[in-house]
């Protein structure tokens, strides 16, 4: 068993039982509720897995105050909860939180509600213009208390998966920039020195009679031939980790079916690209080789010409010490050597940041939104909203030391000609348990007049502080209200 509470969305089946039109259900076990089946239940399969039920297993459920025992006839997934998360959530927890699909009379008969429905979804015929649509929806249903129509783009599984996506296609393109970079870089200096000390071979075998492009092309072979094992041992090494990050994507994604599939494309592009980076890291060190006059390849290389550095002309190197001194002339005297050394050293810490990134960018997260912003150990939610009765209740709980209360509602912002639809929060002015953060993360007072902002929201409605907002209340009597911009906070979670 389970001893913690979990929350459920339920969602209706067509009441002559099957699939429903749209949003079609994909069966991983088991079979749909029957016509007939008060108490049958699909459940999802992300918090089946989590708890090892299937099929012919039962559960108890509270629907608005009716407690309802539940047969698991099937175990399902459903596009629209590709990514499940509960709403609110910053995370998906699929043993807290889960999807059931019963038929829809059972619904109907647990709620009281004959005939009545709070979702709808619309397919649209080709060319229709989807805000349009959506404009008029809001139009019809203000006064039945909708919450607002939203494109599929802004569905929160959709959302979700298309951002990872364009998340994925950004390090896609900039982690292999990098460690290219470097790989030409430590390119570049390997062949400088190799062929430095093949001087003497390359001017006995021009003496002979070997061209500068036979002998370009016999030193572009080895740096193939070097990049060619690289690649070999990247193919390898890519296909494992990209099956490791299929096995991520099935746990937090629910696809029919996810398979790895390497394809002939991806292995073509890796060696070309591979190959391009290597001869343009080696070109400078084989037309070096290319252009050295046997005569002068006999000889050792010839020592630098020198002349005094501009800070000894200035007069300043008497204020350094000897050891600085000979940093700065060899730094001065070699430009390209030392840029060069600075753009591997910047390359290689870019390796290591890019590394670290995601760690720690959630750790920081993690870290100001729950130890500077959010200090309440738990959190209880009403499916409706309830008096400061409850609070009395919560407060007289065993080991509660302090109870704060938070009203949120549904809204959509409005300025000018941008809009967003967002929650409202409203919070005591001595709140202490959760405290909003300005730009600086020191804590600030919720103030009794206007509105505080996140900084996202700032950019996406173009306002400024003492600018008026309009607020269109999608809950309840669904007030229009007009209020003004009193600052600005920082939140790296939510909007």
């Amino acid at each position: 068993g389970f001893d913690e509470p979990v929350r459920a969305q339920f969602l209706s089946l067509p009441k002559e039982g099957g699939q429903p039109i749209l949003n079609r259900l994909y069966l991983r076990a088991g079979r749909l509720p029957l016509a007939d089946g008060h108490h049958e239940a699909v459940i999802g399969e992300a918090f089946a897995a989590a708890h090892g039920l299937a099929p012919g297993n039962s559960i108890e459920a509270t629907i608005y105050g009716h407690r309802q025992r539940l047969d698991i006839v099937g175990v399902a997934i459903s596009p629209e909860f590709v990514y499940q998360i509960q709403p609110g959530a910053t995370f998906p927890d699929f043993k807290r939180f889960a999807i059931v699909w019963i038929n829809q009379r059972a619904l109907e008969s647990a709620l009281d509600m004959q005939g009545a429905f709070n979702s709808v979804t619309l397919r649209l015929r080709p060319g229709v213009d989807p805000a349009s649509v959506i404009e008029e929806l809001d139009r019809l249903l203000a006064r039945y208390g909708g919450l607002g129509a939203y494109a599929r783009k802004d569905q929160i599984s959709n959302h979700f998966l298309s951002e990872e996506l364009r998340q994925l296609e950004t390090m896609a393109k900039l982690f292999p920039v990098i460690f290219l970079s470097v790989a030409a870089f430590l390119l570049s200096v390997v062949m400088t020195r190799l062929i430095d000390t093949q001087r003497d071979q390359i001017a006995i075998l021009k003496a002979f009679g070997y061209s500068g492009f036979e002998i370009g092309r016999h030193f572009l072979a080895v740096v193939g031939a070097i990049a060619l094992v690289g690649t070999l041992i990247g193919i390898g090494g890519g296909a494992w980790l990209g099956s490791l990050l299929a096995d991520v994507y099935r746990d937090f994604y629910r696809f029919p079916f996810l398979d790895y599939h390497l394809s002939a494309l991806s292995i073509t592009t890796g060696v070309v690209v591979a190959l391009v980076a290597s001869f343009i890291g080696a070109w400078r060190a084989v037309v070096k080789a290319i252009g050295l006059p046997p005569a002068e390849a006999m000889r050792p290389p010839a020592p630098g010409r020198f002349h005094p550095s501009l800070l000894e002309r200035l007069g300043l190197m008497r204020f350094l010490s000897q050891p600085n001194r000979m940093i700065l002339r060899n730094l001065e005297r070699r430009p390209w050597k030392a840029l060069l050394s600075v753009i591997g050293l910047a390359l290689a810490c870019a390796i290591v940041m890019v590394g670290r990134f995601q760690e720690n960018a959630i750790n920081r997260m993690i870290d100001v939104q729950l130890r500077l912003a959010s200090h309440q150990d738990l959190s209880v939610d009403f499916i409706e909203p309830t008096g400061r009765a409850a609070l009395s209740e919560l407060r007289a709980l065993p080991g509660v030391r302090e109870v704060e209360a938070v009203r949120s509602v549904a809204v959509r912002l409005r300025h000018a000609n941008y809009s967003y639809r967002t929650g409202l929060s409203g919070l005591a002015p001595d709140a202490a348990l959760r405290r909003p953060l300005d730009a600086s993360l020191t804590p600030i007072t919720a103030p009794r007049s206007g509105v505080l902002l996140t900084d996202y929201l700032q950019q996406r409605l173009q306002v400024d502080v003492g600018d008026t907002l309009e607020i269109d209340v999608l809950q309840g009597r669904q007030p229009h209200i007009e209020v003004p911009v009193a600052g600005f906070v920082h939140e790296y979670m939510g909007a």
